[in-house]
């Protein structure tokens, strides 16, 4: 049948009342007491005994009638015959002529005679726990709508209740396809995988969310990019599964048939969502089975799994979803704030959109920045501390603009640092030692002149930078009084070592690039640093010397935001050649010619002397294990 006009590129909020529309609970079934951890009563459930089911004593100890203890105390004190004081156990069967137990650090006993001796008074059920104390016969103990934890199933146990009637948990069934794809046990056996192919890795994306949601995942094998095979096996496999999730072929690219085959099986309900990422989704019905379209990239992927797929398998469970918890009950968030950003956000009109942002406080104020937002970008998601879905009347959100998220995780607020500056691989590898020492270091690399700025505008904790200043030949100290002004002499800095810098070329030097002066022929292209990196400072610097025009290099705006970045250009042959550090070049196996020894420096303000992060990021920068591992780098001095 055919697709209705109407639920062309719908709302989130209408895509919800679709799903409510055609997705009903499932039958109730009856489980068994020891399968029931984690699933959902269907019904109130009733004690079917008393709990316990007969008096027990509370204590290690000996059972005795209470009005035979009346003035026993430690001046003066009673015995007792062994037929009027019965030892018991904790938990003990209290026999029937006794009403009270005496703890045994309150008696004495004479091995010979076996006479007990009491030093305390007791009332009539004094250690004792009472027939029906925790559970009385006939009372409910569990309610409809309960999730069963493990204290409750041990409760019904106690209480009788063999066997309980719960909401049926959906059957899902997840397909990954694309003639792209490689199996992962596959993927993970290759040294070099083959250029376009990718490791199917959502299936690992999309059981995790099942795990955490407490429902059980069937995961296909690959399907290739071949409609007659996906219409077969959807045909085969949803009349068995109340949920079907495809992976990929949702766009409309000459590979794209999922939505054509549920199209031919079934009745399509909706196609695309006004949101970012995730717009290519889809929803529709195979006889009684809900089918999902999710979108190949990762990002993409995930999203929907939040928006879409959870309230389904909510809908099929439980009948209901609840609209203000559906995506942080999804996210598995820990809760919910507010935050300023540090730099501006673009939205796109008109659809709603995910934002993946990182977190810190500076001054006491909590403040984000979006991380990067590509629908493949999996280690921006993995990285995020917490999400944000814009509205769709968002646009342009400015630096300092208030933003409500979904938190991910708990942020270390107190003890978390922000770095912006100069980017360097070693420094990066700090951070584990900065943990270790009791603090946590995050980093934007916005290059060693962006991180100066920011610092100078409260915005980071501390920046790095190596900026050459031409005229005098001098680093960083210009930049630094010309930033902070009257304010230079609270700044803290601190050499961390110097580095060599040349230019990174690809092996065996196919271009005979041997100085700068090279870099002014036609044949040869460079990749460059964004403005205001050091590096970016020192090329011009260095064209300068040879009278070289920067409009005249081939390359010149082409930027990179990494030393790794612009490496793996030259690397993959974007490139002739890059200025960059010489343990990137080794790295990545490039020849190198070296150019200079820089200075690479840290500068905080000294009102954070005290900051826990900074103090662990100081104790990290003498740590002999991290000191080890950059000389194991190569081309790095420390200072003396």
């Amino acid at each position: 049948m055919a697709l209705v006009k109407e639920n062309m590129h719908v709302t989130l909020a209408r895509a919800w009342e679709i799903l409510e529309e055609n997705c009903s609970s499932l039958s109730v079934e009856s489980c068994p007491v020891q399968e029931t951890f984690g699933r959902i009563l269907a019904g109130d459930v009733v004690s079917r005994r008393n709990v316990p089911h007969y008096n027990a004593s509370a204590m290690d100890g000996y059972a005795l009638c209470s009005r035979m203890t009346a003035g026993a105390s430690q001046s003066t004190p009673l015995s007792f015959a062994p037929e009027d004081a019965v030892w018991v156990n904790t938990g003990g069967d209290l026999p029937p002529q006794f009403d009270c137990v005496a703890m045994v650090e309150d008696t004495s006993t004479d091995r010979e005679t076996g006479i007990v001796v009491l030093a305390k008074s007791l009332v009539a059920g004094e250690n004792v726990r009472p027939l029906g104390e925790d559970v009385f016969c006939g009372q409910v103990i569990a309610r409809e709508g309960d999730t069963v934890s493990p204290a409750l199933a041990s409760l019904l146990a106690t209480a009788g209740v063999s066997e309980v009637d719960v909401l049926a948990v959906p059957k899902t069934l997840y397909i990954p396809t694309g003639d792209e794809i490689i199996p992962m046990e596959e993927w993970l056996s290759m040294d070099l995988p083959p250029s376009g192919k990718v490791g199917e890795s959502n299936s690992l994306l999309v059981k995790g969310y099942f795990t955490r949601w407490g429902f059980p995942l069937d995961i296909a094998p690959c399907l290739p990019d071949d409609p007659a095979v996906l219409k077969e096996y959807l045909s085969e496999k949803t009349p068995l599964y109340d949920l079907v999730l495809v992976g990929a072929g949702s766009a409309k690219g000459e590979r794209d048939h999922t939505f054509t085959v549920l199209g031919q099986i079934g009745q399509p309900l909706f196609r695309w969502l006004l949101m970012k990422p995730g717009r290519p989704a889809s929803v529709s019905k195979a006889g009684e089975c809900t089918v999902i379209n999710l979108p190949g990239f990762p990002m993409s992927n995930a999203v929907i799994l939040w928006s879409l797929v959870f309230p389904a398998l909510n809908l099929l469970q439980k009948g209901s979803f609840d609209r203000n918890r559906a995506i942080p009950d999804a996210l598995g968030a820990v809760g919910s704030g507010t935050a300023s950003l540090l730099t501006g956000c673009s939205s796109s009109y008109g659809k709603e959109e995910w934002v993946r942002l990182k977190c810190v406080e500076i001054n006491g104020e909590k403040r984000t920045y979006p991380l990067p937002s590509g629908a493949s970008a999996l280690w921006s998601l993995s990285e995020s501390d917490g999400v944000a879905l814009l509205p769709l009347e968002a646009a342009e959100l400015p630096k300092g603009s208030t933003v409500s998220l979904w938190f991910l995780r708990q942020v270390p607020w107190e003890r978390r640092i922000l770095f912006q500056g100069s980017n360097d691989p070693a420094f990066e590898r700090i951070a584990t030692f900065v943990k270790q020492a009791g603090g946590e270091l995050i980093a934007r690399s916005v290059g060693s002149l962006g991180g100066l700025a920011a610092l100078s505008r409260g915005e980071c904790h501390v920046a790095a930078c190596h900026l050459l200043n031409s005229e005098t030949g001098e680093y960083n100290s210009s930049f630094i009084r010309e930033l902070f002004k009257d304010r230079d002499e609270n700044m803290v800095r601190r050499l961390v070592f110097y580095r060599q810098q040349g230019i990174m070329i690809a092996r065996g030097n196919p271009k005979g690039i041997l100085s700068a002066a090279d870099l002014k022929r036609e044949d040869v292209s460079i990749v460059n640093r964004q403005p205001g990196a050091g590096t970016r400072v020192l090329l011009d610097y260095l064209l300068m010397q040879e009278g070289i025009s920067p409009g005249t290099v081939r390359g010149y705006e082409n930027q990179s935001a990494t030393h790794f970045d612009a490496g793996n250009k030259v690397l993959l042959g974007f490139a002739d050649a890059a200025l960059g550090i010489k343990s990137v070049a080794d790295a990545l196996g490039l020849d190198f010619i070296p150019v200079t020894e820089e200075p690479y420096e840290l500068v905080f303000p000294r009102s954070f002397e005290d900051h826990t992060g900074i103090r662990a990021l100081l104790r990290a920068l003498d740590d002999g294990r991290w000191r080890d591992m950059v000389d194991r780098m190569g081309g790095y001095r420390w200072p003396e």
